[in-house]
């Protein structure tokens, strides 16, 4: 086999990759740093915010953290707290829940539009204390991966979709403690497997031709 025919294959595998899945449906988690989300470093279950943070909540389609929407909406500590005061013992944390866009939600289901809310918890408290404060009833898989807010969705969790926005089988895998809620394999994750398996083809075929 000619090294332009491992090539021609390597160019086909990357072609192909982005058209088999779209992204996943999920819960992404944000922490707001000055006036910007960042995508979070941990899971809600492991993050203990302090008095004053604020963090954010979105649901949408998404292939990884890099393309992942943010959530929308106010996000100002003073303005989400003003109507709650500070007690000993307690600590403040606003959050932004952002429920999506139709486009992104499971068929037969309408997003509920974006709301804040002052979650008023335990020092020790995690963002999933936090937010079960103000938004339940809450939904968890095995993994720890965060399946629901408030009911929303209804059903599923991670799912993977298709190009057409239909819902796969597969659903994207969470590790408990460093994503916690985030969402599954990266498309360039795969396409770069395959691209490493191809080119290594290629480099066998050479040095046996070279011995030859």
């Amino acid at each position: 086999m000619a090294v332009g025919a491992f090539v021609a294959a390597l160019l086909g595998v990357l072609a192909a990759v982005p058209a088999q899945a779209a992204g996943y449906r999920y819960w992404s988690f944000w922490d707001r740093d000055g006036d910007t989300w960042t995508y979070a470093s941990q899971g809600p279950g492991t993050a203990r915010p302090g008095d004053g943070d604020v963090q954010g909540f979105r649901f949408s389609v998404s292939e990884d953290s890099k393309d992942s929407a943010k959530p929308r909406g106010p996000a100002d500590f003073e303005d989400i707290c003003a109507s709650t005061p500070a007690k000993d013992g307690r600590k403040r944390v606003a959050l932004v829940i952002d429920f999506g866009l139709p486009k992104d939600a499971p068929e037969g289901e309408e997003p509920p539009a974006p709301r804040t809310a002052c979650a008023q918890v335990a020092e020790d408290a995690t963002s999933a204390d936090a937010l079960a404060a103000v938004a339940e009833p809450l939904r968890y898989d095995n993994n720890a991966l965060l399946c629901a807010i408030d009911d929303y969705p209804k059903s599923g969790c991670g799912d993977q979709v298709s190009g057409d926005g239909s819902a796969r089988k597969e659903t994207a895998k969470a590790d408990s403690d460093k994503s916690g809620g985030h969402g599954g394999p990266s498309v360039g994750l795969i396409a770069g497997g395959a691209a490493v398996v191809l080119l290594g083809g290629a480099a066998i075929w050479q040095a046996r031709r070279r011995r030859g």
